[in-house]
């Protein structure tokens, strides 16, 4: 591994790409026909022999889907599930709030109705049922005669549910993807790749990935074809829970956007409309634009009306509900916003202090519990900080969301915590907990000590990872169709960071909406545009540095104006 270079720009430390990896990546451009730049993030990234560059960039093949076989308790829960259709019990799909959850049901749904199944779904309400499947859900579906009740995105917790299930003569079937405790529910089935005794090789399936991949097993088993629509709500639900982009999701997100590209459903064209988008559809336009709008749904309202958006044949409704969406969504901007405002404000007041603390953790009753997880992820990435946020119910109970930076797990701090709380649950970046008020304190002490004792001061700093050295000449047409091999981006697969070394700054810069900063670069006789959204304090340092030259970190993207095409700079950061 080489030697790690680094540069303070005005909001990040960045890591600049390794000098040492240049001869292999301009080796392996001219073997394998891709320009420098996108083949020095590749070599960056660890995909540096031919077998690793290969499987990456060929994963459209097959290879990296597992048999559901191997998931636990996966042919024990499909016998079931068939048996229940043969026999005409009823089924029942208790799924979760979020787009994972919401993709999830409905692909269940889409799924087992075709095969003539007796089957309905339960979507919680966030507030008023909370997450996860409780006993009460169970008893409900005892008085109205479901005999099996399947968990899609949620149950691996669920045990005073699995036990009532158990009472009362319910075959529950779990299939989830969060990180199990030390035992799992009592259940008729748990499938999970999480589980510690299942040998399924991919562990980062979303919980519609591991739906998707119980009813293939079924559907191999009656020796049918899945119907379509079960391949975009894959791709909706994939991204929309920020699972990594490699190996099997690489492969089924690729393959969901090859479908939508020929053949997208109402309801997808739907929200494309709402978010104003023509062109062709890329991962990270679903996971900022599309599934944003759904999600609303499930943090301000009921998300039932999911499931009839989602795979209803119903043009009207579709319609209807899309609007809902977009207004919802709208609404949800606006009070994201508010909160992120007010605890910023706390910072700066000195109400909330950061002196030698390594978390940020705050409460209050007016927070909403459906925008706290999304407020909090923007403050932990303002100040590379894991954030806490909480709202307070009139019960004197804390629920709360909280987001971690890349550096710390944050299942880890909860699970070393666990004693002040009442319960937690999630993954390495984001988990949802809950306490009682007068345990806050204490909790956020302990967090403290964690965070102090495991990790080390370096962890807390807001750090940029440059992928690749690149020139403006070389931000070209072929850069894109390059980069094109490298998509989808996302998590585990994150959108390409460019270091741009000696670029002028010609002109004055523009101040857009009080928000973003646009300005134009030039290097070596080529002059490009960039755009800085949401820094607008970098107005004033661009203003100084006209005609100076700067070092820009940068996305880059194509321009579809008018039907004329050109490569221009989304700026992330910039240093004197």
């Amino acid at each position: 591994m080489g030697i790690v270079t680094r540069m303070q720009g005005c909001k990040y430390l960045w890591n600049l790409p390794c000098p040492e990896k240049r001869i292999k990546a301009a080796q392996n451009a001219l073997a394998y026909s891709l320009s420098f730049p996108v083949m020095q993030l590749l070599v960056g990234r660890g995909y540096d022999s031919p077998e690793a560059l290969e499987a990456f960039l060929f994963t459209s093949r097959e290879r990296d889907v597992a048999d559901p076989r191997l998931l636990v308790d996966s042919e024990r829960a499909v016998e079931r599930i068939d048996r229940a259709i043969s026999q005409g019990e009823k089924i029942l799909i208790a799924g979760d709030y979020d787009v994972d959850g919401m993709t999830a049901t409905s692909l269940m749904m889409a799924a087992l109705l075709p095969l003539g199944a007796r089957v309905n779904f339960f979507l919680p309400h966030r507030i008023h049922d909370g997450y996860g499947l409780s006993a009460q859900t169970i008893k409900r579906a005892a008085e109205n005669g479901y005999r099996v009740v399947i968990t899609v995105d949620n149950g691996i917790t669920a045990f005073e549910a699995a036990a009532e299930a158990l009472r009362l003569g319910i075959d529950l079937i779990i299939t989830d993807h969060h990180r199990p405790h030390e035992n799992i529910p009592l259940a008729y089935a748990v499938v999970n790749p999480c589980r510690s005794d299942c040998l399924y090789p991919f562990k980062k399936l979303a919980g519609v990935g591991v739906a998707f991949k119980l009813m293939s097993l079924l559907y191999e088993q009656r020796g049918k074809d899945m119907p379509e629509e079960v391949y975009e709500l894959l791709l909706l639900g994939t991204i929309a829970d920020v699972v990594p982009l490699i190996s099997e999701n690489r492969y089924w997100v690729r393959r969901g956007l090859q479908k939508v590209a020929d053949r997208a459903s109402m309801a997808l064209q739907v929200l494309k409309r709402n978010a104003r988008m023509v062109q062709p559809l890329s991962a990270t336009d679903i996971g900022f634009f599309l599934t944003p709008q759904l999600n609303a749904l499930g943090r301000l309202e009921n998300p039932r009306e999911a499931v009839a958006f989602l795979i209803g044949d119903d043009a009207e409704v579709t319609e209807r509900i899309g609007a809902k969406l977009f207004a919802l969504n709208q609404a949800r901007k606006q009070v994201e916003k508010g909160v992120v405002s007010e605890v910023k404000n706390q910072i700066q007041q000195g109400i909330l202090t950061l002196e030698n603390q390594r978390s940020i953790m705050a409460s209050h009753f007016g927070w909403p519990p459906g925008v706290i997880g999304l407020a909090a992820g923007r403050v932990a990435s303002e100040y590379g900080l894991p954030t806490f946020l909480f709202h307070e119910t009139a019960q004197g109970l804390l629920k709360g969301s909280c987001r971690s930076n890349a550096q710390v797990n944050i299942f880890e701090v909860l699970q070393e915590s666990r004693e002040h709380l009442l319960q937690f649950g999630g993954h390495a970046a984001a988990a949802g907990l809950s306490l009682k008020k007068e345990q806050f304190s204490l909790f956020k002490s302990r967090v403290e000590q964690v965070l102090h004792e495991r990790w080390e001061e370096d962890d807390f700093k807001i750090k940029l990872t440059c992928d690749a050295d690149l020139t403006l000449e070389e931000a070209n047409s072929k850069l894109l169709r390059d980069l094109a091999h490298v998509e989808p981006f996302g998590c585990g697969n994150d959108r390409p960071v460019f270091y741009i070394k000696g670029a002028t700054v010609i002109g004055k810069p523009q101040l857009i909406k009080e928000e973003h900063v646009r300005c134009m670069l030039f290097a070596d006789g080529v002059v490009k545009p960039i755009i800085f959204f949401g820094r607008p304090e970098l107005f004033d340092i661009l203003l100084k540095a006209e005609n100076e030259q700067i070092q820009c970190a940068v996305h880059v993207v194509e321009n579809n104006w008018e039907g004329r095409r050109r490569v221009e700079f989304h700026g992330i950061d910039v240093a004197l």
